[in-house]
């Protein structure tokens, strides 16, 4: 099958090739919330977890990400990016499996699901470094912004359907089946991506000169240290995580309770309004970025995201009025993370060369994930010591103000991605900063 001209829009409908990855990466989404709710719930149920216990399957997920850097580096010199996803899937599905095998052994343990949640997590930085590749061999540059849309849009379906669905399993079936249904899920995206046929890349020099995968990772962080797109993109991103994770979903569910005095059923509505304005986010996001630019839209993006914690902060009166504070905050906050990640994400698609996209996503996750335990630990310390309103205060502000990084960056002044839009702003550039048609 001949690929389109890579610089010219398509219908995305009519692509099968991305209709099958995204079918896959729904899947696998929805699979995801099954199992976020499922694997504490056999970790409390089963062995009587304490909350600091399960706190560390959390932990333990996002722990792999301070390796992406390394990571990143080593996938960018293999040439089969897409068999590498593949297999970053069929582990995953073989990690879960072993969840239910174990607890109809009877033989389950905590330390097996501290393993599971550590391959897990390994295995999903597998898939994120070897996806920006393969990405833009799937997709032309005109339509990365709607690419993104849609599968964010999955996404953010899956926050919205996603628990719900997983209950009613956990209620019919147990959780070590539900989590047997979520390895079906990435037995699923296997399958799916493995029938998207893409150009790969070419293999990366194997001979004695090659740098070593210390210089590689190091080349991959100084390029985004350099490139004036990259450089404010990362640090607007990392601080709006490190802040957005100061509030932090369980300070906010604590201070939805115990200062705004909502019981658990309101502040689960609130939050699935939310989850609405995240869907509502990635399908309009196309939209947005064609009237306002790319480039604004990231601004709006990154201040519409954290600003919003202030209004529940902020709230107080009669009962309805602090529930529809806490369900507005949340409902912007969701819409403006669509619009700033759909926005961003084409962005740098568009911008990273073909050989360095592993480990410029490898050294993103790394910075951009690794912040937010850091500001977790920031925030219960500032609750403890000065209150959770003030606290969200501080996230609200702090996070808005990483538009700063913004401002006077080439960000603002992109307003589609078409080449002679960007081309001005890509730092070093060579004939590798353009997807090459295949």
């Amino acid at each position: 099958m001949n690929n389109p001209d890579r610089t010219t829009a398509i219908s995305l409908w009519r692509d099968r090739r991305f209709r099958r990855f995204w079918a896959g990466q729904s899947v696998s989404q929805f699979g995801d919330r099954i199992t976020e709710l499922a694997l504490p719930l056999i970790a409390i149920s089963a062995l009587n977890a304490s909350a600091n216990q399960v706190a560390w399957l959390t932990a333990l997920i996002w722990t792999p990400n301070l390796l992406a850097i390394f990571l990143g580096a080593w996938v960018d010199h293999r040439a089969h990016k897409r068999r590498l996803m593949i297999l970053a899937d069929l582990v995953r599905a073989a990690v879960l499996l072993s969840v239910p095998a174990a607890y109809l052994l009877g033989v389950v343990t905590l330390g097996q699901l501290y393993a599971v949640a550590l391959l897990m997590g390994a295995a999903g930085v597998l898939f994120n470094t070897a996806y920006p590749p393969f990405f833009v061999r799937l997709v032309p540059r005109a339509s990365y912004v709607d690419a993104n849309s849609k599968l964010s849009a999955s996404r953010s379906a899956s926050y919205v359907a996603g628990p719900a669905i997983g209950g009613a399993l956990v209620q019919a079936l147990t959780a070590p089946v539900t989590i047997a249904v979520d390895a079906l899920t990435f037995l699923a995206s296997a399958f799916l991506v493995g029938r998207v046929s893409v150009h790969e890349f070419p293999a990366a020099s194997g001979s004695a000169a090659a740098p070593s995968l210390l210089q590689r990772a190091r080349e991959g962080l100084s390029f985004v240290v350099r490139h004036p797109v990259l450089r404010a993109a990362l640090s607007c991103a990392a601080t709006v995580n490190f802040f957005t994770f100061v509030a932090g979903s369980g300070l906010i569910v604590l201070f939805a309770n115990r200062s705004l005095g909502l019981s658990a059923g309101v502040i689960g509505i609130a939050f699935g309004i939310g989850a609405t304005g995240s869907l509502l986010g990635a399908v309009f996001a196309p939209k947005v970025s064609r009237r306002f630019g790319v480039g604004r839209s990231i601004v709006v993006g990154a201040v519409l995201f954290p600003a919003p914690i202030a209004i529940a902060a902020a709230a107080d009166g009669p009962l309805w009025l602090r529930a529809g504070a806490l369900a507005a905050a949340e409902f912007l906050s969701g819409f403006g993370v669509m619009l700033f990640d759909v926005n961003l994400n084409s962005l740098q698609a568009a911008v990273i060369p073909d050989g360095m996209r592993s480990r410029v996503a490898g050294a993103y996750s790394t910075i951009n994930y690794g912040i937010r335990p850091v500001g977790a630990i920031v925030g219960g310390l500032l609750a403890t010591f000065i209150g959770l309103r003030a606290t969200l205060l501080i996230a609200a502000v702090g996070g808005a103000l990483s538009l700063l990084w913004l401002l006077p960056s080439p960000i603002p002044h992109i307003r589609s991605l078409a080449p002679n839009n960007t081309a001005d702003t890509t730092g070093d550039t060579d004939d590798d900063n353009r997807p090459v048609p295949c």
